[in-house]
């Protein structure tokens, strides 16, 4: 008997459960908070653009008028921002069901963030996992929590090189990306066995979009190129991302990506990091130097 194609219709209702979503003024981040505030969670958009945030807020209640929405400025290339918005966030909510790290950049002329972290590993890695961390307590409050971690297909190019992190000694973009990338993998891989290991209730799990057309390509027209033949649409994209924060049966720990040919495009299902996603060496390394950068320590 042939499986059952997971789809939104099977997300049960998200009620009373409150969720961040970083970067959901836009592409998958966007789909996403369209599909969970439909389905009536409390969904606060994490963006660093208050008027995109503003316009997205505003073309969601014209689908789901109903929906329960909350807009607050986050800025990952900025500690302090981020400190700020996790500050605000616990001040005012005393549970946190769901973080969706989405947000990121792809593919960038180099660059540096506010910190003077190389523009992709510090927004994409650093940004989310200061994040995390200054979250963790009021997720560790909430029973049956979960973190979902946005990656890519990239992560099988990448490689964590300890002696340039910030792209000072040589950069070039798309090996940049594919490590933050990885960063992203590796991460969510040592915070679910940090979890597991203290025997939270909150999970990981880990998703990615296969090749979907999005703004986050506008700095590559490399990545634009294949859009009108490879690419499936951001609603699609958003699916992996989807199931992975929702579906209850997914383990912490699992990893959900587009079901069709070499995880381009299809209907999410569960995948496999590559296993250097998986090395819990540079995984603990990773850890203790992104602890060491940002100035902010976990509690698990």
């Amino acid at each position: 008997m042939p499986t059952k194609i997971w789809e939104t219709s099977d997300i049960p209702p998200q009620d009373k459960r409150n969720i961040i979503i970083t970067g959901a003024n836009s592409g998958i981040g966007f789909e996403t908070a369209i599909v969970l505030a439909d389905k009536e969670a409390t969904v606060t958009l994490a963006c660093r653009n208050i008027k995109r945030g503003q316009k997205a807020l505003d073309e969601i209640l014209r689908l789901h008028p109903r929906a329960k929405l909350e807009l607050m400025v986050l800025d990952l290339c900025d500690l302090q921002s981020i400190k700020q918005f996790s500050g605000e966030y616990v001040s005012k909510h005393d549970s946190l069901d769901i973080l969706i790290n989405n947000a990121g950049v792809m593919a960038t002329p180099f660059d540096k963030t506010i910190d003077g972290f190389e523009l992709q590993f510090g927004g994409n890695h650093l940004g989310h996992f200061a994040l995390t961390a200054q979250l963790m307590n009021l997720l560790r409050q909430t029973q049956n929590s979960r973190v979902v971690v946005v990656s890519s297909l990239a992560h099988q190019m990448g490689t964590i090189n300890f002696n340039n992190l910030n792209g000072e000694n040589g950069y070039w973009r798309w090996p940049a990306y594919a490590q933050s990338k990885l960063a992203n993998l590796l991460f969510a891989f040592e915070l679910q066995r940090g979890l597991l290991a203290s025997k939270s209730t909150t999970t990981v799990t880990m998703a990615h979009p296969g090749y979907t057309a999005t703004n986050l390509q506008n700095t590559s027209l490399l990545a634009r190129s294949g859009n009108g033949i490879l690419a499936q649409n951001a609603r699609c994209g958003a699916q992996p991302t989807l199931r992975a924060a929702t579906d209850t049966q997914a383990k912490s720990g699992s990893y959900w990506g587009p079901g069709g040919f070499m995880e381009l495009r299809g209907a999410p299902v569960e995948v496999r990091a590559v296993q250097k996603a998986r090395d819990t060496h540079v995984a603990k390394k990773l850890w203790q130097i992104s602890e060491s950068l940002t100035g902010i320590s976990f509690t698990l």
